[in-house]
């Protein structure tokens, strides 16, 4: 279904849901609420990457054992979301969203006081269980009370998660670089802040409507399985590369073309930082020209850009990077709307699904696989090969209806 502006009005059921929040607490200030702390709960998402050479040097591990560690945080960030999304459709309690940035900010940035690599992998899995709390809860109510402007609003918040996600890099690094890893704890300041904010100032989700179903629900999902399946598997070609590249651009940049560790981190950060970009300007599109559309633009047109990251040097290897990321998260609030408009009483659900489960799943399977391989050829190759998904993706989204 093309994603316009008539096409994403609110549906009956979260429309009457959300009229009595809507009523005290003004839309934008949620959505505006919910952003800062989906900016700064995926700051933590993103430092893994940045802080992995020092990790490897500190903890003596190989490219596998480095490969693990981010399928950890995979596995606990994103494949563990429909867990939080089933719990926060239960027991809509506002808690989830509200301790996720401050339970990741502690764990993730005490990662370099870990006394073996078996803490470090506990650790990692206890900043991710945050990072996962936070998502289900915060992407439903983040567009309610926004009317008419649900896929502008859907844009705004998962681009600040997009943008925190960004500036992870470049921030752990300017924070080791000044402490040093094993202070490196100071780095989960914002993460508290925020959820202090949060708890003062977040309203509680709004109760069921009446004539759905309180909690949650397998119906609507199983009758809508084809349409949903579909967009989890672009979610999930997409997430390949998006989440691979995030884990291993600042050791191969080190490693295989002699960077320093501090402009590996913001060659990584520019990437991150276009990608969010490319969500933000994606879901404008989306709006104007349809869903479909601008999925099938983003998974073809990509293609190229990355390959030149691989293919040319210098500046224009750093350009393709940098706008293959942006034309390839086009997609990143299209897929989780059109969801949403499928089943909309499962909201919490459906976002985890296809912004948590479809993106760890990736990270879980191919973050480990890319480490051994990079071991058994080179980082290059491994990373180069990816670049085949996005043309799979664009044959895949032919398939989606009109």
């Amino acid at each position: 279904m093309p994603v316009t502006h008539k096409a994403v009005a609110v549906p009956a059921a979260i429309s009457t849901a959300a009229a009595p929040a809507a009523r005290v607490f003004n839309g934008t200030f949620v959505l505006a609420l919910l952003s800062a702390g989906h900016m700064l709960a995926d700051l933590y998402s993103g430092a893994l990457g940045a802080l992995q050479p020092l990790l490897v040097k500190q903890f003596g591990m190989t490219l596998a054992s480095a490969g693990l560690l981010g399928g950890v945080l995979a596995w606990s960030s994103s494949v563990m979301q429909p867990i939080y999304g089933y719990l926060s459709d239960r027991y809509r309690t506002r808690l989830f969203a509200a301790l996720g940035p401050a339970v990741a900010g502690v764990f993730i940035s005490c990662l370099g006081v870990a006394p073996s690599y078996t803490w470090l992998l506990v650790m990692v899995a206890a900043g991710g269980a945050g990072i996962a709390a936070f998502h289900p809860q915060a992407t439903s109510q983040a567009v309610l009370g926004m009317g008419r402007s649900r896929g502008r609003a859907m844009a705004v918040f998962i681009s600040a998660g997009s943008l925190g996600y960004a500036l992870g890099p470049a921030y752990f690094s300017m924070i080791t670089e000044r402490l040093g890893l094993g202070r490196a704890w100071w780095a989960a300041v914002p993460g508290l802040l925020i959820s202090g904010l949060l708890l003062m100032t977040l309203p509680a989700p709004p109760a069921p409507h009446s004539k759905t179903k309180a909690g949650f629900d397998w119906r609507p999902l199983r009758a809508e399985w084809k349409p949903l399946t579909l967009l989890y598997t672009l979610v999930f070609i997409r997430s390949i590369i998006q989440i691979t590249f995030a884990q291993f651009i600042p050791l191969y940049l080190c490693r295989e073309r002699g960077f320093g560790l501090a402009a590996a981190a913001y060659t990584l950060t520019g990437y991150l930082t276009f990608g969010a970009l490319g969500g933000f300007i994606g879901g404008h599109l989306a709006d104007r020209f349809g869903g479909r559309r601008i999925i099938m633009v983003s998974m073809i047109a990509s293609v190229p850009f990355l390959a030149l990251f691989f293919l040319a040097g210098g500046w224009l290897s750093i350009a393709g990077l940098w706008v293959g990321g942006l034309i390839l998260l086009f997609t990143t609030p299209v897929n989780v709307v059109m969801a949403q408009e499928l089943v909309p009483s499962q909201a919490g659900t459906i976002s985890a699904l296809l912004m948590g489960f479809a993106w760890g799943m990736a990270g879980l399977i191919f973050i480990p696989i890319v480490g051994r391989a990079s071991d058994l050829f080179s980082m290059h190759h491994a990373l180069m090969a990816l670049t085949v998904f996005p043309l799979v993706g664009f044959f895949l989204s032919l398939r989606l209806k009109k």
